[in-house]
């Protein structure tokens, strides 16, 4: 995969998957109580950018370690296991 095809890939994924958020929602709440939304954003962006670095950093160090095949079990399980987890919660009430 090329830069522009990595880069618009990893763009519009995390795009969509930040809409709607609990993130997005508290930047919302924050910038509407604060009434400084440019603090605010800068805020918000070096946090996201501070998390977005880490899984980065993570993600290096498994494809070090790792082969893809065995990243790619051990990322769906651990997917299948967070949303257990949230199943069970909704469940429980």
């Amino acid at each position: 995969m090329g830069f522009w095809g990595a880069f618009s890939s990893t763009f519009v994924t995390i795009f969509l998957a930040e809409m709607g958020d609990k993130t997005q929602l508290a930047t919302l709440l924050m910038t509407a109580e604060s009434h400084s939304p440019w603090i605010v954003f800068a805020g918000a962006a070096t946090a996201l950018i501070a998390t977005s670095l880490l899984g980065v950093m993570l993600g290096c160090w498994l494809a070090k370690r790792l082969p893809a095949g065995i990243q790619d079990k051990v990322v769906g399980m651990l997917l299948l296991s967070v949303s257990a987890w949230l199943l069970w919660d909704v469940i429980q009430g």
